[in-house]
């Protein structure tokens, strides 16, 4: 039997901005990450190539992402896993119902597996 697997595809996730900070360590330390843990995090989303979304869960369960954003700065961010969508623009949507009295947002988002074949 061949197995194929299939690439990975990508999910869009609403993300609400608690702080903007100058550095992804900065942004996860933030959040309430342990700093040797950010380190490790941040190293860990450079092995391939570019740097792009890192998201966590804290202690307790709650995620929480770091987003790079346009102006070259890390929004960290509350990250809502459970509003997974298959397109960016339905995370958009999603997010704009949660922002409120000036909130800030982004859409973030992960790979997930595909299953093989």
């Amino acid at each position: 039997m061949n197995s194929i697997s299939a690439p990975a595809l990508l999910s869009y996730f609403p993300a609400v901005v608690c702080v903007v900070c100058d550095s992804p360590i900065d942004a996860l330390v933030a959040l309430c990450v342990p700093r040797d843990e950010a380190m490790d995090l941040v190293a860990a989303s450079w092995g391939g190539g570019e740097a792009g979304c890192i998201v966590t869960a804290l202690d307790g369960g709650r995620p929480v992402a770091v987003l790079p954003t346009p102006e070259g700065r890390w929004a960290a961010c509350n990250a809502f896993l459970d509003e997974l969508c298959a397109t960016p623009q339905e995370a958009a949507r999603r997010l704009e119902r949660m922002l409120r009295r000036g909130r800030q947002g982004y859409v973030g988002y992960v790979q997930r597996a595909s299953a093989v074949v």
